[in-house]
């Protein structure tokens, strides 16, 4: 029973730094990320990562998930597809082309060099998600854009680290394998779709019949959970299929109700300890001696999304603000990226050598991103 004393230390921790972080004005997820580290390994050791609180964690960032798309506009999604799918494409793009030199100059074979761009092209948008919603910067097109980029990203990411495990295996890109994957995530989106526009509007006309307290709560998770599920069946992450749940539940009149219940779900308790858990996997064994390539890893990784993400929907007719806000948001890699590291160790495309330093660098890019993002809001509020 120790995970009923650590989950107290986490809350309380957590609560804490929430009010600190409000008091000197940084997005209070970075402060939620910082306790991670501070009570975790890298200082104190009073909480330590176990599959319990990585479990916990992940109902978290779907439930955050399903709240950003159940506050989505659809229309604007629709509108701003385009700019999302070219801004995650060149946000993939110029990372790999970027980072895979340093890794070599930094000691690393040309497959795990290539491999580090792939880790670093990935995006986390969760974190953009909280700090959009605590300056209510929703529903416009920048948002619109960053979520709509997200899922791109994901499917991308998904494409390249298929293609990257195929030459680790075997030397060659099993082409029908990879087909076969993506026909079925066609699939998935297609199933999506009847979700969206038919099937989540039937069940809740068929709820309200039902005379069951927290009916349309209860209903709207299992949809959730159900989508999660299903998207990580077919190779994508399940915050794809979380997203799309709460944009179904968004397009019926019971979107208010059910996402307020959500969010105090999730706020109070799953969503704290996803971000304790990321700072739970910082630790500073060996940061010295691979300090260079931690800030270099750290500087190129923040550039490549601010220029690739931001100056692709700059080409598309954006200003300059709201390009760089598209870019700040894109900036963190959270557990996308430490998910990926972690198949790259397992599957022998990452050395144990350079592997802590780039969780190091993973982990510092995404405490960055928070204070990037929110700069960039304020900056455009104030023109």
């Amino acid at each position: 029973m120790a995970y009923i004393g650590q989950i107290a230390i986490i809350l309380g921790a957590t609560l804490i730094a929430s009010f600190i972080s409000n008091r000197i004005g940084i997005p209070a997820v970075l402060g939620e990320l910082l306790v991670g580290i501070v009570i975790g390994p890298a200082l104190f050791g009073w909480v330590t990562p176990t599959e319990f609180i990585k479990q916990m964690s992940e109902i978290g960032v779907i439930l955050l998930m399903f709240a950003a798309g159940c506050e989505s506009d659809l229309d604007l999604l629709r509108k701003y597809f385009k700019p999302s799918m070219i801004a995650a494409f060149c946000g993939m793009i110029l990372p790999i082309i970027l980072i895979a030199p340093l890794g070599s100059y930094f000691g690393m074979i040309p497959l795990h060099a290539l491999f580090l761009g792939v880790v670093f092209s990935a995006t986390s948008v969760s974190i953009s998600v909280v700090v959009m919603k605590e300056l209510n910067f929703t529903n416009n097109r920048e948002a619109s854009t960053i979520l709509g980029a997200a899922v791109v990203d994901d499917i991308l990411a998904v494409i390249v680290l298929s293609i990257m495990m195929s030459f680790a295996g075997q030397g060659k890109v099993d082409l029908l394998s990879l087909a076969k994957q993506l026909l079925i995530q066609v699939l998935y989106f297609a199933g999506l779709f009847v979700v969206v526009k038919w099937l989540t509007p039937f069940i809740f006309r068929i709820m309200g019949k039902l005379q069951v307290q927290y009916a349309d709560v209860i209903i709207a998770l299992i949809i959730a959970f159900s989508l999660a599920y299903l998207a990580e069946s077919v190779g994508l992450s399940d915050v794809v299929g979380a997203f799309f749940a709460g944009v179904a539940v968004g397009q019926t009149r019971y979107r208010h109700e059910v996402n307020l219940a959500i969010e105090n779900i999730s706020n109070s308790l799953f969503t704290p300890l996803f971000f304790v858990n990321i700072g739970l996997s910082m630790t500073f064994a060996n940061f010295f001696g691979q300090l260079g390539f931690i800030i270099s890893l750290v500087i190129i990784a923040i550039i490549t999304k601010i220029i690739g993400c931001g100056g692709a929907v700059k080409l598309l007719g954006f200003d300059w603000n709201s390009a760089l806000i598209v870019g700040a948001g894109m900036v963190s890699r959270g557990e996308m990226a430490l998910i990926v590291a972690q198949i790259g160790l397992t599957n022998h495309l990452m050395s144990a050598t350079h592997y802590s330093a780039v969780i190091m660098a993973i982990i510092l890019t995404t405490l960055l991103a928070p204070l990037l993002l929110k700069k960039a809001i304020s900056r455009q509020a104030t023109k």
